[in-house]
């Protein structure tokens, strides 16, 4: 398996555009999130960089917990499950990873309508819940694992995912993608700190006591994440001069926002194949299994690069023009894992999808960001681009066990996966070429 930047604005026809300035262009593609209100958006104040350090908390324990789930398939497929299959056990990442983007429609929704604290606080009870509960699962027992981590989980990060990543809407404007690359940039370094945690204590203490002492983790993370984030923006009912909430159904007539929405579809039926299969592909191919233990470590601590140096680009030189690249190059490395035969092609695989992936994966709410017409649609937008989207992200994960079968035929999954990211980027593409005729700049 992380953050909107600014909604994008019709701009005016070409023989206007030529008489504006640089600077003029910049301020309508980048629109205040406080309009149509009175509020200027103050672009990184106290309040909002203590939002974005809530943030991190939020996301480095419940989407970087979440993408830990590499090492839990592992385990279930030579121990704890030992009698499914790994396409059966991989379900639970799959639904896992869908509950997020499908469940956004909603909490999206009530993010756009002032229930920030309480959509935040309920996914955060929910998904604390769900952890402890995984530590009473019993081996064997696939009904009890796949409720509190597939489901239980899921719908806890799902109420908390779509909010958290676009509260920097109400605190940023120019800065906006770099400060939600610094917050998702949590979901990597948990992301890091959890496989390790979990592979280190599961042979010395057990799946119990391992899976609770990382709930404590993530009960204190959240308390200290929801006490720090703060929303500045009213209700769009209570703000002057507020529009009507977005009519949904014209959203499905918007071809560059369906473009969007297929090639999210698309890419995250390959995108998350080395999230949950290199360690396992690692072991099976007699790396050094201690390394093994360490790539998912690897693989997403060098994320947090990515998206933070993705999301400064993007500020730059728009953010399509960064993440359809970093989509490519993603779908090239999902390739390389074929190459992986020692260490070091491990380490190199796993440090190049990270920061790539982590690239893509954080540019992908920019993108969708700018499809907005106003940033009272940005968080119904995401949400129901994600929603939609989630179900590449449902089937990625059984589709490819399926294609792995119990004889390991690893060459199958992985070119299933290379392809699909790569063909992804091509609706991207088209979406981009819309933006630019729309907008009148190269800069999108």
């Amino acid at each position: 398996m992380d953050p909107p930047p600014a909604a994008g604005l019709d701009v005016p026809a070409q023989s206007e555009e030529g008489r504006m300035s640089s600077q003029t262009k910049d301020e309508l593609i980048v629109p205040d999130a406080a309009a149509p209100g009175s509020m200027e958006v103050p672009d990184g104040d106290m309040k909002g960089w203590l939002t974005v350090v809530g943030a991190w908390f939020v996301l480095f324990s419940t989407f970087g917990y979440l993408y830990s789930f590499g090492v839990y398939q592992d385990f279930y497929t030579r121990d704890y499950l030992s009698n499914h299959s790994p396409s059966s056990i991989s379900w639970i990442g799959s639904f896992q990873i869908m509950m997020p983007f499908l469940v956004g429609v909603v909490s999206g929704a009530l993010f756009d309508n002032g229930r920030f604290h309480l959509v935040e606080i309920s996914g955060a009870v929910i998904f604390t819940f769900s952890v402890f509960m995984l530590s009473l699962a019993k081996p064997q027992q696939y009904y009890q694992i796949f409720l509190s981590q597939g489901v239980g989980m899921g719908i806890g990060l799902g109420l908390t995912f779509v909010p958290t990543v676009s509260i920097n809407v109400h605190h940023f404007k120019r800065r906006r993608a770099l400060a939600a690359g610094i917050g998702l940039s949590g979901s990597s370094v948990g992301a890091m700190i959890f496989p390790i945690m979990i592979n280190h204590l599961l042979p010395k203490i057990g799946f119990a006591k391992t899976v609770r002492a990382t709930a404590y983790i993530v009960l204190g993370c959240l308390f200290i994440g929801n006490s720090l984030m703060r929303t500045r923006l009213p209700p769009r009912r209570q703000r002057p001069g507020a529009a009507a909430p977005p009519d949904i159904k014209t959203f499905f007539v918007d071809p560059g926002y369906m473009c969007a929405v297929l090639g999210s579809l698309t890419c995250t039926l390959g995108f998350y194949f080395p999230v949950i299969y290199l360690q396992l592909y690692a072991v099976q191919h007699s790396v050094d299994s201690n390394l093994a233990f360490y790539s998912i470590a690897i693989l997403n601590g060098s994320s947090a690069f990515g998206r933070v140096l993705g999301n400064y680009l993007a500020d730059l030189y728009g953010p399509y023009n960064i993440q359809i690249p970093c989509g490519l190059m993603t779908g090239a490395t999902i390739f390389a894992v074929l190459g992986v035969h020692d260490r070091a092609s491990l380490i190199v695989v796993s440090v190049l999808y990270g920061m790539l992936s982590g690239a893509w994966l954080s540019l992908a709410f920019p993108v969708l960001a700018t499809l907005a017409r106003s940033p009272d649609e940005v968080g119904v937008r995401i949400g129901l681009a994600l929603a939609l989207g989630s179900f590449g992200s449902l089937g990625s994960a059984p589709i490819q066990g399926a294609l792995l079968t119990d004889r390991f035929l690893w060459n199958r999954p992985i070119i299933f996966s290379g392809v699909a990211m790569m063909v992804g980027q091509g609706f991207f593409a088209i979406t981009r070429m819309m933006q630019v005729r729309r907008l009148g700049t190269q800069r999108v």
